[in-house]
């Protein structure tokens, strides 16, 4: 579930005017009116990414009297937060496993030098 999740998520964000909408959405809650000034979209479409947004569970979008408020679920992005640092660990192992092999080889380099000269 954890990996379907995911990738609805990545999938949401992997849209540009989507990130800038939940980029906004860090400094606080907006309206619908206040996501779409930045855009030089439809309402409409705006009205489609903050949807596709909602599905995935980034944003939670309710009513106050005539307008539209949306919020972002902080814990959504946090899942993708959460994916990224585990491969941030597996490539800072194999590089610090590289580094290891590297040194080994320096000194390798630096006796066999002696030898010869």
């Amino acid at each position: 579930m954890v990996v379907d999740s995911l990738g609805t998520t990545l999938a949401a964000l992997s849209d540009p005017t989507r990130r800038a909408m939940v980029d906004r959405l860090t400094r606080g809650p907006a309206t619908v009116g206040v996501l779409t000034e930045p855009f030089d979209v439809s309402q409409q479409m705006i009205s489609k990414h903050i949807a596709c947004l909602v599905r995935a569970r980034i944003v939670i979008k309710t009513k106050r009297g005539r307008e539209s408020v949306c919020r972002l679920r902080p814990e959504a992005i946090k899942t993708v937060s959460d994916w990224a640092i585990s491969y941030r660990r597996f490539w800072e192992e194999s590089f610090d496993k590289l580094g290891v092999v590297l040194n080994q080889m320096k000194k390798e380099e630096v006796r066999d030098g002696r030898k010869d000269g």
